[in-house]
């Protein structure tokens, strides 16, 4: 298990580096683009629990603009998104800021999606199994429903990940990851993209 976790580390930071200098003039040219459209400050940032539930900041393109004043409501969230935001979230381009996560070590390739910080209360006894691993830029749920899959599937899905992962399982979900996105499927218009909204009450 630790070869095969030093090993999926150094796929991390060899990846994280090697997107970070390609793909420079894109994220530059991103950033200029989103600063027009959406405005300052350009990269959206929110507290992710990870590995063992320790909370980092996460880094993405922002793809919303600021809510006026009265109007910070989830409900709203639609009204406020860019053509430029629904675009960069359909491609999921609006995570290039993330690859400096997964060069800290905050992130893996693959694993459970991040989650906001308030939501640890909010899992029920074996779910807390998904933050014995870092979270995952991609992870099954992403390449088997993303936002069409409801909580309590995307969370078990979650924790037989954990239970049943190996280095070839995680090569599966990133060759599944590439159609996944392309295709665009179960994207919604929330800033996080995915698994960002917890119902507060959970059946």
């Amino acid at each position: 298990m630790r070869v095969a976790d030093s090993l999926r580390r150094f796929v991390d930071v060899v990846v994280a580096c090697v997107g970070l200098v390609v793909l420079a003039p894109l994220i530059v040219g991103l950033g200029i683009a989103v600063q027009v459209s959406v405005g300052g400050p350009v990269l959206y940032r929110q507290g992710r629990l990870g590995g063992g539930g320790h909370p980092f900041e996460l880094l993405k393109f922002r793809s919303m603009r600021h809510p006026e004043p009265g109007r910070e409501h989830p409900m709203y969230d639609a009204e406020r998104i860019t053509a430029l935001g629904r675009w960069l979230r359909a491609t999921s381009l609006d995570e290039l800021p993330s690859l400096w996560n997964l060069l800290r070590g905050d992130v893996a390739l693959v694993g459970p999606r991040p989650l906001p910080v308030h939501y640890w209360d909010r899992f029920r006894n074996d779910e807390y199994e998904r933050f014995t691993v870092r979270p995952g830029i991609t992870g099954r749920a992403q390449i088997e429903g993303r936002n069409l899959l409801s909580w309590n599937e995307r969370l078990a899905v979650d924790v037989d990940y954990v239970r049943t992962r190996s280095l070839v399982g995680d090569v599966r979900i990133l060759f599944d990851t590439v159609p996944a996105v392309l295709g665009g499927s179960g994207v919604d218009a929330d800033e996080g993209v995915t698994m960002t909204e917890l119902p507060a009450d959970r059946p």
